[in-house]
């Protein structure tokens, strides 16, 4: 089933600004921290260098800001790409409440991270780090309607095959004919929640799910 919501009803379940879950999600893997933290000390080194050799410069003041944003990148990088990921999912036409069941499951292989290493003979081969991802296709009595997908964790063991799911759907059809994207899913029964990246704000979307649902 599909309630459509309206648009200040949206504003309340995705924020602008990045929350602390969202900060985490948008943080990456270690690789992508380490990417952050060499970007974050390299830049932020040479820009205060600069800076010093322009002391009695008009300049200086703009080199020494800049060599503080370099060094805080680290920390207004993810705040930055967790707000611009917000903002892309308001940017919809369409949003509506979707309450269905889970209609199949299974896992798969992904590439997280691949690498290049001599072996003992000296030729190079290629290491790939997997890790297994849980996929939940979703729907409702009108068939298929889409799926989620995340890395498999233990508390996920307990999923199964029909259990109520409940999150919100986006799309630019009045009629929701054409899904363009979902947010992360909760299923109720569980006290779980699931899905790659957290959308949104899950005590206030808890509640609208009690209000809309519960009449």
């Amino acid at each position: 089933m599909l309630i459509p919501l309206r648009p200040f009803e949206l504003q309340k379940l995705i924020p602008s600004v990045a929350t602390s879950d969202q900060f985490r999600a948008a943080l990456g893997n270690p690789r992508k921290i380490l990417q952050r933290i060499i970007i974050s000390s390299i830049g932020g080194v040479l820009t205060l260098l600069i800076s010093q050799s322009q002391v009695s410069s008009q300049f200086y003041s703009l080199w020494l800001i800049l060599g503080v944003v370099f060094l805080l990148y680290i920390l207004w990088g993810p705040i930055l790409e967790a707000s611009r990921r917000n903002t892309k999912l308001k940017a919809y036409t369409f949003t509506a409440l979707f309450d269905g069941e889970i209609i199949d499951i299974y896992t798969q292989e992904k590439v997280e991270n691949s690498y290049e290493q001599a072996s003992k003979i000296g030729e190079l081969e290629l290491i790939e780090k997997k890790r297994t991802w849980l996929t939940l296709e979703l729907g409702d009595e009108d068939g298929y309607l889409s799926r989620v997908d995340f890395p498999l964790e233990n508390k996920h063991e307990f999923i199964n095959k029909g259990d109520l799911v409940r999150c919100l759907v986006f799309s630019n059809n009045r009629d929701f004919s054409s899904i363009l994207n979902i947010s992360d899913v909760w299923l109720p029964n569980k006290k779980l929640w699931v899905g790659e990246y957290p959308f949104l704000l899950r005590p206030a979307f808890e509640e609208l799910c009690y209000l809309r649902l519960n009449k």
